[in-house]
């Protein structure tokens, strides 16, 4: 089983797509919300180097956006 985070944001609709395409798959997920967390979006940032959501992490491979066919092919 893939270890799986994705950082949200509220109002975020890539990071629903990105939510709704983990689901669709089966796969769990850790969500972690930024939007009034200051050290969730630190610890984000200092993974990343982005500021932007969704940034989801599968098995350590970091895919910043809502990428269908990069978030697809790391799930494999």
């Amino acid at each position: 089983m893939k270890k799986v985070t994705i950082y949200t944001l509220d109002g975020c609709p890539h990071c629903n797509d990105a939510k709704e395409l983990l689901k669709e798959k089966g796969v769990k997920f850790t969500e972690k919300n930024v939007s009034s967390d200051q050290r969730l979006a630190k610890e984000m940032i200092e993974k990343s180097g982005q500021r932007g959501t969704p940034v989801t992490i599968i098995d350590g491979k970091i895919i910043v956006g809502f990428d269908k066919e990069k978030l697809e092919e790391a799930l494999k």
